[in-house]
């Protein structure tokens, strides 16, 4: 949790070290939280469009359509094969009661709040020496936003169009804003100067 005033935002986590995590939560038999990083960084949803998931949207699927709670706009996710592997096999771990349910449910019965799936997360970055400074459920959205942008190559204008459209932003200058690359490329404009 962040200190009263200040104000802290989320890094994204390199894309590499995302799968690591996601390998390690399920080496470790943590199979709900293996799919909770696996679904956050493959679908780039906000933690409370991610809470609301069931297994009936998400199992065995080619593509899921989604409300979003915070726009209200529908969204249209297509799901990565192996993705889906990941998906069935932390079913056939979970052993869910019904479809219908929600894919994070805690071991008292409800859905995990934001503020519980943050404090696991601080204890990640501990636990698996994760290279991020500030680490909570919106890193993995960004981390999303990151590999887009970074497998994009020489079209990252069109990526940054194209993310920009996926995350509901209002426009390119924000998803660049939110995605870090503004404040990178203000960094870079002092590192050309010379003495």
């Amino acid at each position: 949790m962040s200190k009263k005033y200040s104000n802290t935002t989320a890094d994204y986590l390199e894309w590499s070290e995302a799968i690591n995590l996601i390998h390690k939560l399920e080496r470790g038999e943590e199979w709900k939280m293996s799919l909770y990083v696996a679904v956050s960084i493959f679908f780039g949803l906000r933690v409370s469009d991610t809470l609301s998931l069931t297994w009936e949207q998400i199992l065995e699927k080619d593509e899921i359509e989604i409300l979003e709670k915070k726009t209200k706009k529908i969204r249209k996710i297509k799901i990565n094969t192996q993705l889906s592997i990941h998906i069935k096999n932390c079913y056939d771990h979970i052993k869910p009661n019904k479809l219908s349910d929600p894919i994070l449910i805690s071991q008292k019965g409800s859905v995990f709040s934001l503020q519980r799936l943050n404090v696991v997360m601080k204890e990640w970055k501990t636990k698996y020496k994760l290279n991020v400074k500030n680490f909570s459920c919106h890193s993995l959205r960004k981390s999303f936003g990151r590999q887009i942008y970074n497998q994009s190559g020489e079209n990252a204008e069109l990526a940054l169009v194209k993310l920009s459209e996926i995350l509901n932003h209002s426009s390119v200058a924000i998803t660049r804003r939110y995605l870090g690359l503004r404040q990178e490329e203000i960094s870079d404009a002092y590192n050309l100067l010379s003495f």
